[in-house]
């Protein structure tokens, strides 16, 4: 044997090896940018709560992505470039000037194949529990390449603010609220997620983002009792009234005294005549504003999800809505809240319960013009703005200009309106079809 050639085939083998060996770590690096991107933080949350101590260990790593990922990248860098320049080396030796070529060929196979492709496709299937493996290792080259990521960071904002691009190291890619309603949307057009279910988990995601103005029950739809009124017609009113609390006011609708519970107004009633030798006679002198509560009143600028917290602090179920001067808007109860999560609640007293949307055989919708148009988009799946309106007649109104008559016809949003009942300057009824069936 050639004592030259031992050395050589020693050399030969090394380097080898080394390039298997940066092609490992190449997978490594390219399986945990993967795998720690891909991995869902709430499932991260469940299996940490469960003892992972690993998954614990991956939560916090990936609260700095910006970290994470520079450090990532830049071990794989170095482990490729590393990688390619020794097969280059080992390539030149073998077969000289073409080995350059040749190495290129085979280094792009080798780490398309096996450090990128088969790593990315085992960490997508299983990103959860691949990065709870890989979190250790990964957590500990973080901290080497901390000084150097440190400064690429500078560098790089220092470059993107030349071309007026600010950059936020607190900021999400995506807020919370947004990924879990891109994740609901997208279950639901992939069949995986009910309809009943993404409306439900949507709707309790958007109780702090909107106000009790939205939803309450305007003043003019309000059934109030008139304090003045004789005793006998107040309790015919209440017993007749579909709903258990009546707001009293006396004098003017604007002046509200109290609010009467129904099992209030009839225990007293029932104490007062079992103490009177003549009821009937008696009756007459009953003062309703005695039983009424305090009413109680909120800001019609109040997030459902604050006014919420209320109710239950206050073991109180009614609020009356008002605007900047005091003047009275509406009313709002719990349940209106809830139905914003659940949908429409009814019972055996809700007279209009079975008829919110009504669909004609000529393909078009009757609406009651006082639905609001979150209900009609829940109800139908549609996609009606409600940013100018909280009804659809509010939306009508926004959209003409103008207070229609009934008959006139309006096409706007994708959709075709056309008024079927007015009550003074309050339209009562809509015919609505999507343009698309015409």
């Amino acid at each position: 044997m050639d004592p030259a050639s031992t050395p050589a085939d020693a050399a030969l083998w090394i380097t080898a090896a080394a390039i298997l060996g940066l092609l490992v770590m190449s997978a490594f690096f390219s399986g945990s940018e993967t795998a720690l991107t891909a991995a869902s933080r709430g499932k991260l949350r469940t299996m940490s709560d469960k003892g992972s101590k690993g998954a614990d260990r991956a939560l916090k790593i990936t609260e700095d992505n910006e970290r994470l990922i520079g450090s990532v990248l830049l071990g794989n860098n170095m482990v490729n470039i590393l990688a390619t320049s020794l097969a280059t080396a080992l390539f030149t030796r073998l077969f000289g000037e073409s080995g350059v070529a040749l190495a290129t060929l085979v280094m792009t196979v080798l780490v398309l194949v096996f450090a990128e492709v088969l790593p990315k496709t085992y960490a997508i299937t299983n990103p959860e529990t691949a990065a709870s493996r890989v979190s250790p290792v990964i957590q500990l080259i973080i901290t080497v390449f901390s000084p150097i990521v440190g400064a690429v960071r500078m560098l790089v904002r220092g470059v993107l603010s030349v071309f007026g691009v600010k950059t936020d190291p607190d900021s999400h890619i995506l807020a919370v609220r947004e990924e879990i309603a891109g994740a609901l949307q997208l279950g639901h057009s992939e069949g995986v997620v009910e309809k009943e279910d993404r409306d439900r988990i949507l709707g309790a995601l958007d109780l702090s983002e909107r106000t009790v103005e939205e939803i309450m029950l305007h003043r003019s739809g309000i059934e109030m009792i008139d304090a003045d009124n004789d005793p006998q017609d107040i309790l015919r009113q209440c017993l007749e009234s579909n709903h258990t609390r009546l707001p009293v006011f006396r004098g003017d609708p604007e002046n509200i005294i109290g609010v009467v519970h129904a099992k209030d107004l009839f225990r007293a009633m029932y104490r007062f005549m079992q103490e009177s030798d003549k009821p009937a006679e008696a009756m007459s002198s009953f003062k309703f504003a005695d039983v009424a509560m305090k009413p109680y009143f909120i800001p019609d600028s109040t997030s459902l999800d604050d006014q919420m917290r209320q109710f239950l602090r206050r073991r109180t179920h009614f609020a009356l809505v008002v605007d900047e001067y005091g003047a009275l808007q509406g009313l709002i109860t719990l349940e209106d809240i809830l139905e914003e999560i659940v949908g429409e609640i009814t019972d055996e007293f809700d007279p209009d319960g079975d008829h919110t949307v009504k669909r004609g055989e000529d393909g078009n919708y009757w609406i009651d013009g006082a639905m609001t148009i979150r209900d009609l988009n829940r109800a139908l799946d549609w996609t009606l703005p409600d940013d100018e309106a909280n009804t659809v007649a509010g939306l009508v109104i926004h959209e003409a200009q103008m207070i229609p008559t009934i008959g006139q016809v309006f096409s706007f949003h994708g959709f075709r309106f056309e008024v079927m009942a007015r009550e003074n300057n309050r339209i009562t009824a809509l015919k609505i079809r999507p343009l698309a069936v015409e």
